[in-house]
């Protein structure tokens, strides 16, 4: 009989493979100057409130591996003229028929206020079985792309015990698969992204009753640095939002315990994949402090309102080889939030 780390990469490996093989052709493909300058999205706050306006390229020190870089491009941006997208993902994959029903009704709430009109443009998608079904086009309607969800025809999930590893290796293989599609149909359009995920979380496969040996963690690993890259060219913000709110707290902040990034293949779990993971990784947010999803969906995409673009040429790096990236501030209470991390490619 399998154990339950053979049976995790067994399922997964169909997902894993093409991964790693599209990240090493876009590397190969991509010129050095695309792979070289790293652009960052960076929202600043206070410990609490909404984000802050007005900072200058000298109120920023950039911090490589804690090695101080020099900023390359400098830019201020934010409310409707900011180039932004949104994308509205409804998880029908990871959530039940009660938690979509309610789900629906929160997110036609945020599209009829002020009048149906929207910040910025906006489209809406639904992950099934069937993989990511997205909307054609985004329009800043709100009242229309109200009516455009409600023609939607969410298919729901039985998971039974007796699916896989209890049904969530084949839920995480589904959820991955899906983010690496709409990555890769996001990656071509300009601009920033900002991806809103409605899920309680993807499975995260792991714990102290789950071990892997090298070859799996190898494979693991060269997931999560082409999830990494992928993210960070498409310039997607990936947002977590959980409908069930803070209810099981054991729950809620298990991933806490995969978000450091992971530097070398014998670190790696499939925890370091989860949504929320992923999420906090990329400079969003994991978010479940209610159930009033409406507001939660309204503090992400209060990120919007000022944000600061930037730009470094990082240092030369070997292939796969991880850098932090921190970010410190002149002036004294504010916190600054942007992608926690990188991974050397193999062209500059």
């Amino acid at each position: 009989m399998l154990t339950h780390a053979r049976l995790v990469l067994f399922l997964l490996l169909p997902w894993f493979s093409p991964a790693v093989t599209s990240a090493q052709q876009d590397d190969s493909q991509a010129p050095p100057t695309v792979n070289g300058r790293i652009y960052l999205d960076v929202v600043v706050t206070p410990k609490s409130g909404p984000p802050v306006a007005g900072l200058q390229q000298q109120d920023f020190t950039l911090l490589d591996n804690k090695a101080p870089q020099p900023i390359t491009s400098f830019q201020a941006l934010g409310g409707s003229q900011a180039p932004i997208e949104v994308i509205l993902l409804v998880d029908a994959v990871n959530n039940t028929f009660t938690n979509i029903a309610y789900e629906r009704g929160q997110i036609e709430n945020l599209l009829h206020a002020n009048g149906g009109h929207l910040a910025h443009p906006t489209t809406l998608a639904v992950l099934t079985d069937a993989g990511v079904k997205m909307q054609e086009g985004f329009s800043t309607d709100g009242n229309a792309l109200s009516a455009s969800l409600d023609q939607y025809t969410v298919g729901l999930r039985d998971i039974r015990r007796s699916a896989g590893f209890y049904g969530a290796t084949e839920r995480l293989q589904l959820s991955l698969q899906a983010l690496s599609d709409l990555i890769a149909r996001e990656t071509p359009r300009p601009g920033r992204k900002v991806v809103l995920w409605i899920s309680s979380g993807w499975p995260l496969l792991s714990g102290p009753n789950v071990q892997f040996d090298s070859k799996q963690q190898q494979q693991i690993f060269q997931s999560v640095v082409s999830l990494s890259n992928q993210l960070r060219r498409a310039r997607i913000t990936l947002y977590s939002i959980d409908p069930l709110g803070a209810s099981d707290s054991a729950r809620v902040f298990y991933y806490e315990q995969f978000v450091k990034g992971v530097a070398k293949p014998s670190q790696a779990v499939p925890g370091n994949l989860g949504l929320q993971v992923l999420a906090v990784q990329s400079g969003g947010l994991a978010l479940t402090s209610s159930n009033d999803i409406a507001a939660l969906l309204q503090e992400c995409l209060v990120d919007t309102d000022a944000y600061y673009e930037l730009s470094f040429d990082p240092p030369r790096a070997e292939p796969n080889e991880y850098h932090h990236l921190e970010i410190r501030l002149a002036k004294p209470g504010l916190v600054a939030r942007t992608r926690q991390g990188y991974y050397g490619q193999s062209r500059y």
